[in-house]
């Protein structure tokens, strides 16, 4: 059989405009960049990247290689993954706000960092927290796809990432509950706002493989998410594999945000947000929306950060806290826009 195609009115709808992928790569490298160059010590940081590359261990090339790129980096990794779950999503699930966290992936990878934190092996091991998390978005990522291969529909797979985000906050919250001492809880409800401060290269190397297979599984559902806005039937009878496309998109997304959720902690509303900023500007197509999305979530994620350092406050804000500032109002303001549509 050839490969599906979309049907021929969702190919003559309005393409997006070719300017916004380059226009957006090129803000994500100019935050990129920005995000790099601004922090709480001030040093020549030209002088400081020619230390590095002539391999001078200086002070301000340590401060650039073991602090600043990997949180920039990190920044822009997350974001992607967030912006382009969230488009994945509500295309998928034909639901404007629908988010990255809808399957409950989001919860049990924080669930499973609590656990290490519990278990007191984030001392021991610099990178037991990260793997922990993965670990827990693993967990959730097999449930959802046995539910997936066994055919179960959008409604089933939405109930049970309800159910497993549901059980993971209260085992998360039983965890706080059990803490040995105030100081273990505060500390996991600070991990848990969210934040990209202290991080390493070894956290980008551990994230980026399975981010970048993530992202490459969702990618490849473009075609099959603009027959699923016709409805699941029309999706079958152009002869897209229903069970395939989920498993894809649960799979690429339990790998992309579980472990963004593993190295950050929980960002919030990057992935509903941002798929709505996006679409006005590349029309009804949700495949024209995925690249978009995953930079202008790069973006956000970034430029969030940055404001964080930019702040008065000290300690600095946790950056799970800055995005629910944007995000919470902007979702009020859409359940207004959406109300009394099915």
């Amino acid at each position: 059989m050839n490969a599906p195609l979309p049907p021929p009115v969702i190919a003559r709808q309005t393409r997006p405009g070719r300017w916004l992928v380059p226009v957006l790569a090129l803000l994500v490298a100019a935050l990129t960049a920005a995000s790099v160059t601004i922090g709480y010590a001030a040093f020549d940081v030209p002088a400081a990247f020619g230390d590095w590359f002539a391999g001078r261990t200086t002070l301000p090339a340590l401060v650039l290689w073991e602090l600043r790129i990997p949180r920039a980096l990190l920044g822009a990794l997350v974001g992607f993954s967030l912006g382009l779950t969230g488009a994945v999503m509500q295309g998928y699930l034909r639901n404007p706000l629908a988010d990255p966290g809808i399957l409950g992936i989001s919860s049990t990878a924080a669930f499973g960092a609590v656990v290490v934190f519990y278990g007191g092996l984030a001392g021991s091991l610099s990178l037991a927290l990260p793997i922990g998390g993965i670990a827990g978005a693993a967990g959730a990522a097999l449930a959802i796809n046995l539910l997936a291969m066994r055919g179960t529909g959008t409604l089933g797979l939405i109930l049970a990432g309800v159910g497993l985000s549901s059980l993971a906050g209260a085992m998360t919250a039983l965890a706080l509950n059990l803490a040995p001492n105030p100081y273990a809880a505060l500390e996991i409800v600070f991990w848990l706002m969210g934040s990209l401060s202290d991080r390493s290269m070894d956290h980008v190397w551990l994230c980026l493989p399975l981010m970048a297979l993530g992202w490459l599984m969702m990618l490849t559902t473009g075609q099959a998410l603009d027959a699923l806005s016709l409805g699941e039937d029309t999706a079958a009878s152009l002869g897209f594999d229903l069970v395939s496309v989920r498993l894809r998109i649960v799979t690429g997304a339990a790998l992309a945000v579980g472990s963004g959720v593993a190295v950050s902690g929980a960002i919030g509303f990057v992935g509903l947000v941002v798929p709505h900023l996006v679409r006005p500007l590349v029309g009804a197509r949700p495949s024209a929306s995925l690249w978009p999305s995953g930079l202008a979530g790069a973006a956000l994620v970034l430029a969030a950060d940055i404001a964080v350092r930019l702040l008065p406050t000290r300690p600095e804000l946790k950056l799970g806290v800055v995005t629910a500032l944007v995000g919470a109002p902007f979702l009020i303001g859409l359940l207004f826009h959406h109300r009394g549509r099915g």
